[in-house]
C-alpha cells in the first residue's frame, strides 16, 4: 500500500488538501509532517494517520524524514522572495530523492502565474517556483529511482483578494485604493482556496489509481478558476457584498511601495523589499499571466467552482 506524506501538513492549503485526502484513500497511507505534529487533530491519528516531525527552516530535520514514502505532496515555502525559499524547496527535494528505498513522485503546489504554463514570469513570487519546477524536471533524469513529477500551478486564491485590491477591506471598506494598476483587463481567475485543496486532493488520488496512466506525469498543470475577473470588476464584486464601491487611484510603482499600508500589510514578508518584490505582480496581472480560466478545476471537482461573488459574499457574513 503506497505511503503519501503531505509536507508540510499545515497552513491553509496544505491542510485542506490532506482533510480532503482522508476521505478519498485509507487514511493509514497517510504521512502528515509537520514543525508541529503534536498539533494535528487526534481525529486523524485515530484513524490510522501517522505524524512526523520536519520543517523547511531545519534542513537537518529532513533527514530520514521521507523514508517509506511513495508519493510527496510538496506544499511550498510561504514567502515572496527568491533565493531562501528555493533553497528550502531543493532541500526537500533532495531529501526525497536519498530516502528509502525512494520516493517516487512529487506533487508541488506551484502558483498560477506564468499564463497557460509558461515557463517565464515577471512577478516575483513566481521565481522560486519556476526554479523549483525547473528543478524537479532534471533531478528526475539525474536520479536513478526516477523521479517523477507533477506541478499544480494552483490558481490565486478568491482569499486573497485585497493583496491585488489595494488592501480592500470588508469590515471597514475605503471609498478609494491605490495601486499600481488601472484595474482593467486582462485580470485574475480566482479559485477558492477550499476548492483547490479538493481538487488537489484528487490528483493525488488519481496518481495512486493508476501511476502509469496518469495524466499529468512529469507535467505542470493549472488548477485556476473558470472565470476571469479585472482587478476593477472584482472591487465591484467586494464593494457589492461591503455596501460601499472603492474607486482606484492608480498610482507609481515608488507611491505604492512607499504607501504606509503597503509597508504595514507587506513589509516584513523577506529579507530585502518585499514591498517593490510584491508590486512586480501588477505587471504579471497586466501581462495576462493570471488571466487563463481552466477547466482542470471543474473537471476535478466534480461540479461547477464556487463564483468569487459567492465566496466573497461568505467572507463578508464573517465580519
Amino acid at each position: 500500500m503506497a505511503k503519501v506524506a503531505i509536507f508540510p501538513a499545515s497552513g491553509g492549503l496544505g491542510t485542506s488538501i490532506y482533510t480532503h485526502l482522508l476521505d478519498m484513500i485509507d487514511p493509514k497511507q497517510v504521512i502528515l509532517i509537520s514543525r508541529h505534529p503534536d498539533k494535528i487533530p487526534s481525529k486523524y491519528t485515530e484513524r490510522g494517520v501517522i505524524t512526523r516531525k520536519a520543517n523547511y527552516d531545519d534542513p537537518g530535520s529532513l533527514q530520514n524524514v521521507f523514508n517509506d514514502v511513495s508519493v510527496l505532496v510538496l506544499i511550498s515555502y510561504p514567502s515572496i522572495e527568491y533565493e531562501h525559499r528555493f533553497k528550502a524547496h531543493k532541500a526537500a527535494i533532495d531529501a526525497a530523492v536519498a530516502s528509502k528505498p525512494g520516493v517516487s513522485h512529487v506533487i508541488y503546489t506551484s502558483l498560477a502565474f506564468g499564463g497557460d504554463c509558461t515557463p517565464v514570469s515577471v512577478a516575483q513570487v513566481m521565481q522560486a517556483h519556476l526554479a523549483t519546477e525547473s528543478y524537479l524536471r532534471t533531478v528526475g533524469l539525474r536520479s536513478e529511482k526516477a523521479l517523477t513529477f507533477t506541478a499544480i500551478r494552483e490558481g490565486l486564491y478568491s482569499e486573497s483578494f485585497p493583496l491585488y485590491t489595494g488592501f480592500f477591506d470588508l469590515g471597514n471598506p475605503p471609498s478609494k485604493v491605490k495601486m499600481p494598476h488601472d484595474g482593467s483587463g486582462p485580470g485574475i481567475a480566482w479559485a477558492k482556496r477550499e476548492e483547490l485543496g479538493e481538487a488537489s486532493a484528487r490528483i493525488v488520488e488519481k496518481y495512486l489509481q493508476a501511476p502509469k496512466e496518469f495524466e499529468f506525469l512529469n507535467e505542470v498543470m493549472l488548477l485556476s478558476g473558470p472565470k476571469t475577473w479585472d482587478i476593477a470588476e472584482t472591487l465591484d464584486a467586494l464593494g457589492k457584498v461591503a455596501g460601499r464601491t472603492a474607486n482606484i487611484a492608480q498610482v507609481g510603482i515608488e507611491e505604492y511601495v512607499n504607501d504606509s499600508k503597503t509597508q504595514a500589510v507587506l513589509g516584513s514578508h523577506g529579507p530585502d523589499d518585499p514591498a517593490r518584490d510584491w508590486a512586480t505582480t501588477f505587471e504579471a496581472v497586466n501581462r495576462g499571466e493570471t488571466a487563463v480560466a481552466s477547466g482542470n478545476l471543474e473537471r476535478l471537482l466534480g461540479r461547477r467552482p464556487e463564483d468569487f461573488a459567492e465566496t466573497v459574499k461568505a467572507l463578508a457574513s464573517k465580519h
